[in-house]
């Protein structure tokens, strides 16, 4: 049953309040004709959040409450679909009421897990066959403004081997969107893909909805068997949202004005991504773009303890150091028996391969060690690194060795003897 109040007590900003009994923290209401959400209970004074903004609210517009949390449509009809933060169609399509499911429930039953164990291919070398992405997985890309990461999730989001794809935007400039829509359309992956986008010029809490109804609408698909992959950007903007929102609540402010709770705001929207025994699973790529790129910002410092690795997209590239899929050893074991031992081959001479850019940059004389450290790495990060690389995992491991062959003898690769055996490239003249 509707409960109808009719006297609004106090207007700060986007928030109201009004005295009414018998409500819950994050039910509905429609202040006038605007949706609003029940964000603080004090006894009997309910403050709520308008999504449209409190301007041209009055003290006397009539409060309804609806008695239920904010919902979602789900069915097979939202795929190729995009919506706003408020779940209203972007694509002048008609609107879904079907189906109606409420979003910000509870993470899967721990229980009912299983150990990650499959891998999710991208055709991206630096992901495939270094930092493997499994499913069920939640990884951040820790970034900086400027760096291509929306490109990145474009192409992750075209070319990643899964049933579903759920995209969350929050504050994204419009040609940003625009971007989005029409790489994927272009790609053909749009057919699987349903998109849930808050721009920069939207009102500030439909950001705070975005992750909600992306992880909603994804564990219904889960649990209908499929293979989901929700990726969210920027989850940084996200938390600045839940900051304003936390400063016209007057809440305590924690580290850098963040509110206090902001690990538990993290977690129980990261801890969705599950696989789940029986159906299907929920893998989680979220944007975190680092202000100043400080990893110690209040954003990417709570998010790495929450999340089982991270991506530093850093130069336009993936970073081989610091970028880390802590499941890769779940499924790189079972790829090809070259993986691992090829992946951390590469990663060591690249290593020294930068201390040899660093005694070139200083003027040492250098050795012939350290001339063939050199066209290995620029071999490397051309052939290898270039985030415009598109080639799938097997092609990516023999594109390894090629480059060893071309830079090293085979007893300097510091390689075992059978894989060597087996695997290094015969030179036409051989």
């Amino acid at each position: 049953m509707q409960k109808v109040y009719t006297k609004i007590e106090s207007i700060v900003g986007n928030v109201v309040t009004v005295k009414a009994e018998g409500v819950k923290n994050g039910d509905l209401a429609l202040v006038g004709d605007s949706y609003a959400n029940v964000i603080k209970l004090d006894k009997d004074i309910v403050s709520l959040q308008v999504f449209a903004g409190a301007q041209g609210v009055s003290t006397n517009d009539p409060v309804r409450f609806l008695g239920r949390p904010m919902q979602v449509s789900f069915s097979s009809h939202l795929l190729g679909r995009i919506f706003d933060g408020a779940g209203i169609p972007r694509d002048n399509g008609p609107a879904l009421t079907e189906n109606m499911i409420d979003i910000g429930g509870p993470s899967f039953n721990p229980a009912k897990r299983i150990v990650p164990k499959k891998m999710i291919r991208t055709g991206i070398p630096m992901i495939d066959m270094f930092n493997t992405l499994v499913e069920s997985q939640k990884l951040p890309i820790f970034s900086v403004s400027g760096e291509p990461y929306n490109q990145l999730l474009s192409r992750i989001a075209m070319q990643a081997e899964v049933d579903v794809i759920v995209l969350g935007g929050m504050g994204l400039k419009y040609d940003d969107y625009l971007a989005f829509r029409d790489t994927l359309e272009k790609g053909g992956a749009m057919s699987h893909t349903v998109m849930f986008i808050h721009t920069a010029a939207d009102p500030t809490v439909e950001s705070t909805l975005v992750p909600d109804m992306s992880l909603a609408v994804a564990e219904q698909f889960a649990l209908e068997g499929k293979k989901v992959l929700v990726l969210l950007t920027d989850m940084t903007s996200y938390c600045d949202a839940q900051k304003e929102l936390a400063i016209t609540m007057e809440q305590v402010p924690s580290n850098r004005g963040y509110p206090g709770d902001l690990y538990s705001t993290l977690a129980s929207r990261y801890e969705k991504a599950v696989a789940i025994e029986g159906a299907g699973s929920i893998t989680i790529l979220g944007v975190t773009t680092m202000p100043g790129d400080d990893v110690t910002h209040p954003v990417p410092d709570n998010t790495g303890y929450i999340t089982e690795g991270q991506f530093y997209l850093k130069n336009g590239h993936i970073e081989p150091f610091g970028s880390l899929s802590r499941l890769k050893q779940n499924v790189n074991g079972t790829t090809r028996d070259d993986h691992r031992a090829l992946m951390d081959g590469m990663i060591k001479l690249y290593a020294q391969y930068k201390e040899s850019l660093e005694k070139k940059s200083m003027g040492f004389t250098m050795s012939a060690w350290d001339d063939k450290l050199l066209k290995y790495g620029e071999m490397f990060e051309s052939k290898l690194m270039d985030l415009s690389v598109n080639i799938p995992l097997e092609a990516a491991l023999d594109l390894g060795w090629e480059i060893l062959a071309d830079c090293f003898e085979p007893n300097e690769t510091g390689l075992k003897t059978n894989l060597i055996k087996e695997r290094w490239p015969k030179k036409l003249d051989d």
